[in-house]
């Protein structure tokens, strides 16, 4: 397995998934705009709402994954991470991962109290291309 190969593969994609469990414990999915940090593949950074429904199914259960993937005209190739999600609110991380835009989603700028991040950490992955799928660990 190249992890390499797959991290130019992840830094190239504009949209990622993420889940979270339920009260009920179902999974349930977002499609999320691109992190806006990454160290290696152990640890993704994404910017969100504080108030959303996400956020408190993290808070309760921080079990979660995240997924990638890019659908060519012949060729599919999906990655997904296991992992844990914390919920971060500290205003050096807030600051950052903070891009100039926001103010768009948080009307109070970067120190807005429904700003917070979420840092996945990976524990595992799951790789899969050409009707074939391999797991791998991250370390």
């Amino acid at each position: 397995m190249d992890l390499q190969k797959i991290e130019s593969f992840i830094d190239k994609q504009k949209v990622s998934f993420i889940c979270s469990i339920d009260d009920e414990k179902y999974p349930n999915v977002k499609a999320m705009l691109k992190f806006r940090k990454r160290k290696g593949l152990k640890e993704f950074y994404f910017s969100t709402n504080t108030s959303s429904m996400r956020v408190n199914q993290y808070r309760k259960n921080p079990h979660a994954s995240i997924y990638f993937y890019h659908k060519g005209f012949i060729k599919y190739i999906g990655i997904m991470f296991k992992g844990e999600m914390e919920v971060l609110t500290d205003q050096e991380i807030k600051n950052a991962i903070w891009k100039k835009g926001d103010t768009v989603f948080y009307k109070e700028g970067v120190t807005d109290p429904d700003y917070c991040v979420l840092k996945f950490t990976a524990i595992s992955g799951r790789y899969y291309c050409d009707l074939k799928t391999e797991n791998f660990k991250v370390e």
